[in-house]
């Protein structure tokens, strides 16, 4: 059994439409992170995010009140923005206690160096995509979005979220999951032995490189399940949840 583990969840992908995701995230708070020195959520908290200023809606302010509280019990809380909810800005990490770190960041976990990202990066076969998230990862068009009333964002966003739902269907599984290449690449740009990501919803674990030395883990998403990584000097272990 771990002791004060630092733990990593991502693709848990919140939304009003989801109770039963929303019931299993606060009682993982209250529960396992409680226990955790650190909680690093690598991106799509929420299943979208349409700015700051919508943090007043109750589903919202709901979550960020559940983990601005487990900030407050002890447990550093860690965002790295994922493709749902790379929107959420300073705003939204005062109201819930937490950190936004970069797209790629290595830190530090019981002497280990460990790459943390969403891992939407990765998956660099998905031509149509990237060009897509270069698009609205830029500062004019986040600026330009943003300026709209929050209605007509949120009315964009859920367009855009369906589109991106039907696009993905019609892809082979091979062109949205991470690039070999990007993955080795990413090992050696921040000259690292492990990775930690979420993204394409296939939790495993990995390993790279000559004499497999370099080690992968792929975080779960919840919809359908969920659990997190529990990551300690001893290394890390996959907590899937029970079956609901």
């Amino acid at each position: 059994m771990l002791t004060q583990p630092v733990i990593f969840v991502s693709d848990i992908h919140l939304h009003p439409s989801r109770p039963e995701t929303a019931r299993l995230f606060n009682a993982f708070l209250a529960g396992p992170a409680r226990a955790a020195t650190a909680l690093y959520i690598l991106g799509d908290l929420f299943d979208t995010w349409a700015g700051d200023d919508d943090i007043p809606t109750a589903f919202n302010a709901g979550i960020c009140a559940a983990l601005h509280e487990l900030s407050r019990s002890g447990t550093q809380l860690f965002f790295v923005p994922g493709n749902r909810d790379f929107l959420a800005g300073p705003r939204f990490a005062a109201a819930a206690g937490l950190a936004i770190l970069g797209d790629e960041t290595v830190v530090s976990i019981a002497g280990t160096p460990t790459l943390i990202l969403h891992g939407d990066t990765l998956c660099t076969d998905d031509h149509e995509y990237q060009d897509f998230r270069a698009l609205v990862r830029s500062a004019q068009w986040q600026a330009e979005f943003l300026a709209q009333p929050l209605h007509e964002r949120k009315t964009a966003i859920e367009v855009l979220r369906q589109r991106s739902i039907e696009e993905t269907r019609k892809k082979s599984m091979a062109i949205v999951d991470v690039n070999a290449d990007a993955v080795l690449a990413a090992f050696a740009r921040h000259r690292v032995a492990r990775m930690i990501h979420g993204h394409t919803h296939r939790p495993a674990r990995h390993t790279h490189g000559a004499g497999a030395t370099l080690e992968r883990w792929v975080l779960p998403e919840w919809h359908n399940g969920g659990g997190y990584l529990a990551c300690a000097a001893a290394g890390c272990h996959a907590m899937p949840f029970p079956a609901q």
